[in-house]
């Protein structure tokens, strides 16, 4: 049952007071949220960082490829938001310490060129509004059990961290990123591959799926909106001393350290 405005406003502050002590998953709330509260939940807390220090720059869709569906025990995607704080240049070289059970997903991350709206949207209609692709790594924390607690993880942003982007290429007109493949390198050594169809079918879809998923909740994707798509391979862990690389066809390589 979805929570009314008071019992949501209450719940806000609640997830806003247990995440200053480290606290992400709040137990007192665990088996107690829909996922539309969860989303609500989400917005709210973004919102609240945003009056800091930072600015909401795009979304996340995660939960898009089957053996990441299979990975977590769930049959739709999620969507979350990326931060100006977690926008991270190709090559950075991070603190593994100071992450929270870390992992990667190799994902292209769109940029928006123009407004897109609409609950029916096709491939073609997001591609018209595309500027440009970057190669990206998707960093996630682990900070409380997803398969679980689905709804704690959005509400806590579906695992969001950091997004790493590789030099970005303008789309063109033979550009399908459903064709493309990606290969997925972790101290040099080959650990996965995959293919663009992997996500939805075609990754632009996931980004029609998330116009249409944010009306409810009063959002829309704008000019220069950044969308990571979702990841074309499962998810991969993070140990200290890793270094990832991830090259895909035609568009290019992203990389990241961990010391």
């Amino acid at each position: 049952m979805s929570l009314d405005r008071a019992a949501l406003a209450q719940a806000v502050e609640e997830f806003w007071t247990a995440r200053g002590r480290g606290v992400y998953f709040p137990p007192t709330w665990a088996d107690r949220l829909d996922l539309d509260d969860a989303y609500r939940i989400q917005l709210a807390l973004v919102s609240r960082r945003c009056a800091e220090d930072m600015s909401h720059v795009g979304w996340k869709v995660g939960l898009t490829a089957k053996p990441i569906q299979e990975q977590f025990k769930v049959h739709e995607p999620v969507f979350g938001c990326l931060l100006s704080e977690g926008r991270i240049a190709s090559g950075h070289v991070f603190r593994h310490d100071e992450l929270i059970a870390p992992g990667f997903e190799n994902e292209i991350c769109v940029v928006l060129g123009r407004d897109l709206v609409g609950a029916k949207l096709g491939i073609d209609d997001v591609a018209r509004a595309v500027d440009r692709c970057h190669p990206a790594l998707e960093i996630i924390e682990t900070r409380g059990d997803l398969t679980r607690q689905l709804a704690l993880a959005l509400a806590d942003n579906a695992q969001q961290k950091f997004f790493v982007l590789g030099p970005p290429v303008r789309p063109a007109d033979d550009l399908d990123l459903s064709a493309i493949g990606v290969r997925v390198l972790v101290n040099g050594v080959e650990v996965g591959r995959g293919r663009g169809e992997a996500v939805l079918g075609h990754p632009l879809r996931s980004v029609a799926w998330l116009a249409g998923k944010l009306a409810p909740y009063g959002r829309r994707l704008k000019a220069g909106d950044h969308i990571m798509t979702g990841s074309f391979t499962r998810q991969f862990p993070l140990a200290r001393g890793d270094r990832v690389r991830t090259e895909f066809e035609r568009v290019g390589a992203v990389e990241a350290a961990f010391v």
